[in-house]
């Protein structure tokens, strides 16, 4: 009875793996990779955040009348919180008196860690106390300007690279001698254009590309499709699932990679189909049998959308059973590996019934 548990469970186990490896279309080096590389990405993001405002135009002091003035400022850091800030304009140079929400930092300095290490300890700005709060005077080249500003921390014994804007806007009126562009009415626009349905610069009106018929009954099938271009990192799962509609084929491509938002065939868009944040899905018609068809492929993976050229080739000869295709194969394993885990168990009961 012991040995029968143990053949089942090995079996069990063997169905799993080979339904996991089946089911993956990604290489488990490729995952840590990229769950290392998200990790450290959302740890970048944590201690460090865009600051300024788009359209922003440097306001230098030959701009500012002389005075002391409240100024908005942002922090790039959620570290280095900012709770109050004085601009102080003397001869149309700028400095400005930052109270910091702590004490846990030593210094600061007017550039980078980098340029602080390399620097000597009296160009080192030190802070007063202030009820707790840590009170920095640095210089301030620009209003509405990134200012690089290294923060040494007392714990960790480091500089962190800091950047501060100054905003011009939250001056008085009259401070400012220039104009200042409108960055409510830019963002507004920014925003507009953005919710605007987004196709493609190069799209003209078209005829959609047409399916080639193909001798089969309408119904899924498998077809074998070889892909080349690109890096040669993402790839696509073949066999694929061929579809027959009207006796005309259609291929549903399953990406390796979640970052493809969109495929374009003869100037006609094919988006997306998985919603559920898994790899990319499209189907797309096969417009030629045996033949190389030039697709493009738009991915995000690197940030900023680009779109990159690939060639597919479908293969007739290679049209075969949908229990083919990879995903097929492995739902059948874990079928049978349920199966057997049932029968196990039918049959546990009738020995242990026996037995009795």
């Amino acid at each position: 009875m012991g040995r029968l548990k143990r053949i089942l469970a090995c079996v069990f186990c063997y169905a799993l793996c080979l339904a996991v490896i089946l089911c993956d279309a990604t290489p488990a080096f490729a995952e840590e990779d990229d769950l290392s590389a998200r990790a450290a990405q959302a740890q970048k993001e944590i201690r460090s955040m865009d600051v300024g405002r788009y359209g922003m135009v440097p306001v230098y002091g030959r701009d500012v009348a002389d005075g002391v003035y409240d100024v908005k400022v942002d922090s790039s850091s959620p570290f280095f919180k900012i709770l109050e800030a004085q601009l102080i304009v003397e001869d149309h140079v700028m400095s400005a008196r930052i109270t910091v929400s702590s004490l846990s930092y030593q210094w600061v300095y007017p550039g980078s860690g980098e340029q602080a290490e390399n620097d000597k300890k009296e160009n080192y700005i030190g802070y007063t106390d202030s009820s707790g709060h840590g009170v920095f005077t640095i210089p301030v080249e620009a209003l509405d300007k990134g200012v690089p500003c290294a923060a040494y921390s007392k714990r960790r014994k480091r500089w962190y690279d800091r950047t501060l804007v100054f905003y011009a806007s939250s001056l008085p009126e009259g401070a400012v001698a220039i104009d200042l562009p409108d960055l409510d009415v830019i963002e507004a626009a920014i925003r507009a254009y953005e919710a605007a349905p987004v196709t493609p610069a190069h799209m003209e009106p078209h005829e959609p590309p047409e399916a080639v018929t193909v001798p089969r009954s309408d119904g899924e099938y498998s077809i074998e499709v070889n892909m080349t271009g690109g890096s040669g990192r993402a790839s696509i799962s073949s066999p694929t699932l061929l579809i027959v509609r009207d006796g005309r084929a259609y291929a549903r491509l399953l990406w390796s990679s979640s970052y493809y938002d969109y495929m374009i065939l003869e100037d006609e868009v094919y988006h997306n189909q998985t919603t559920d944040g898994g790899n990319s899905t499209f189907e797309i018609p096969i417009t030629v049998m045996d033949e190389g068809i030039p697709v493009i492929a738009d991915t995000t993976a690197m940030g900023d959308p680009v779109e990159i050229e690939y060639v597919l080739t479908f293969y007739a000869e290679s049209i075969g059973s949908k229990s083919q295709i990879p995903q097929n194969a492995a739902m059948k394993v874990l079928y049978l590996a349920a199966g057997i885990i049932v029968l196990g168990g039918v049959a546990n009961h009738f020995i242990k019934k026996k037995r009795k």
